[in-house]
């Protein structure tokens, strides 16, 4: 598990976001004003030397980012793949990894290899989903664990007021891990709706959670590359206070995700696989 120090935390929260002067125009005056904005940066990750993506980001929480990355896009199996982590200069991160995986065929198969991953969208509308999917090799989500609607409410609830950063600049996607009964497991804010799971995903990794009995809920729309990270490590269900995609339904009708959008109040809209779901 990486600790952070207060001298960390508060570099952390002046990373996040930066000041910035801004025109205020309405209908009677005009004036200058301070507002916070969100940061966004590029990392640029190297496998084994070589480059497989660079990702625009929050600069904050790199390991977490890159080990739930590389997890969900399948390029390893577990963090005991993973030999070392160096952050060098110019915001490259190389990752040596162990064993005698074909790195280069998994890297064939994965969408993202030596793409730059915008943080706005991803990479879902770059390519054919339809087809791709037929590639990836997926077993299905079998879980038999029951989940309240209630609990899963009150975790989108809860996902709003952790959002600080979001409040504050209005420029970063949110995501959350918890267990069956609600209990928090993980909480990240990044520029990118990937990246914020790719962090939750990265730190329930560290802290070797096991996914079967967990829930992921986002801001963020829900397409198919979003729930396919969430199938790759077994996450059960994934749901979202914004909409889903035509693609995120296949994918999880394919995997056996349970699959919930357009979480407001005291609703859902369950879309796949439903019966997990208990009123």
């Amino acid at each position: 598990m990486i600790h952070l120090t207060n001298k960390d935390i508060e570099e952390k929260k002046n990373i996040e976001k930066v000041e910035t002067l801004f025109l205020n125009i309405n209908t009677h005056r005009t004036e200058e004003k301070q507002d916070l904005i969100a940061v966004e940066q590029p990392i640029h990750i190297l496998l084994n030397r070589e480059h497989y993506a660079t990702i625009l980001c929050t600069p904050t929480d790199i390991n977490e980012l890159v080990i739930g990355n590389i997890t969900s896009e399948g390029l390893i199996d577990s963090i005991d793949d993973i030999k070392e982590i160096k952050a060098k200069e110019n915001n490259e991160y190389h990752i040596t990894l162990t064993g005698e995986m074909d790195l280069q065929k998994r890297l064939n198969f994965s969408p993202s290899f030596k793409r730059l991953i915008l943080s706005a969208c991803g990479s879902s509308e770059n390519w054919l989903f339809s087809k791709l999917i037929d590639r990836i090799n997926i077993p299905k989500v079998e879980v038999e664990y029951e989940f309240k609607a209630q609990t899963i409410l009150e975790a989108s609830k809860q996902l709003n007021t952790m959002a600080i950063i979001y409040r504050q600049t209005g420029g970063v996607h949110a995501a959350a891990l918890h267990r069956r009964e609600g209990t928090l497991i993980s909480f990240f804010e990044d520029t990118g709706r990937h990246n914020a799971i790719d962090k939750v995903i990265g730190q329930a990794i560290i802290k070797k959670w096991d996914f079967k009995e967990t829930f992921l809920v986002s801001t963020g729309r829900l397409s198919g590359d979003m729930v396919i990270k969430a199938a790759r490590v077994r996450i059960p269900i994934i749901a979202s206070i914004s909409s889903v995609l035509n693609s995120g339904v296949d994918v999880a009708n394919k995997t056996g995700v349970t699959l919930i959008g357009f979480i407001r109040g005291q609703r859902m809209n369950i879309y796949t696989n439903s019966g997990r779901v208990i009123i």
